[in-house]
């Protein structure tokens, strides 16, 4: 309970994990009850190590990117560029010793690899379904990019715990094009007019326009500390 006496409010995470606990440990240090009930979950692709050859650079769009990239290669002596500082923080925490922070979306990260100038590819391990393109952002800087998914994400399945008491939430938070899909068709079978759907981006929020919901927000930047700021401003 609060120190109002009122049980706190509780915010619906849909996130994969690991992602999911880390934004749980956020919101409840907000003074938010974090319900962690991820719609999607995580799965690694390939085997073996990771050709490096001709590459000057790597760049991580998303933590789950960073851990399945570590996971298959020891290589840590390439430069990495990060989309926001938590996939920074990841790739630190992975053993790179030189990170370079763009703290935005997949443009901010293509305009800092070319202030920044790169002697070879930049291998960009990520989803199987990226949701920006590097290589068309690079393009223009005549820089080359390989992408190379990593993993991809699937639909996790939902409990009935939380399939029954979601329209009672006071928000739910959404960090990707694929979870905003799923949580839209979930609201075509049980609408929630009551519930705030709180988006990491506007790309984010797209597949939930129209949809019974009580509102619809995306962040002011496509970054964690964005997205949490939404829940302090709706919550007065």
């Amino acid at each position: 309970m609060s120190e109002t006496g009122r049980s706190p409010k509780k915010i619906w995470i849909t996130r994969a994990e690991p992602g999911a606990s880390a934004s749980a440990a956020r919101v409840r240090g907000l003074g938010f009850e974090a319900v962690t009930a991820p719609l999607i979950a995580v799965r690694a692709l390939g085997e073996g190590p990771i050709d490096l050859a001709g590459v000057g650079a790597i760049a991580f769009t998303s933590l789950n990117g960073v851990a399945a990239f570590a996971a298959r290669s020891a290589a840590r002596n390439l430069p990495v560029f990060a989309v926001g500082a938590g996939t920074a923080a990841a790739a630190s925490e992975a053993g790179f010793a030189a990170v370079t922070c763009a703290d935005g979306d997949v443009g901010a990260l293509a305009r800092a690899i070319a202030a920044r100038g790169v002697a070879g590819v930049v291998l960009h391990p990520g989803a199987a379904e990226p949701a920006g393109d590097l290589a068309a952002s690079l393009r223009p800087h005549g820089i080359e990019t390989r992408a190379l998914a990593v993993y991809e994400t699937v639909p996790a399945p939902l409990s009935p715990e939380v399939r029954r008491a979601f329209t009672q939430f006071y928000a739910v938070l959404v960090h990707s094009p694929k979870a905003a899909r799923l949580l839209a068709d979930l609201l075509r079978e049980t609408p929630a007019p009551g519930l705030r759907a709180l988006c990491l981006s506007p790309a984010v929020a797209a597949p939930l326009r129209g949809r019974a919901l009580g509102r619809l927000d995306a962040a002011a930047l496509p970054n964690e500390d964005a997205l949490l700021n939404l829940i302090v401003e709706e919550s007065f």
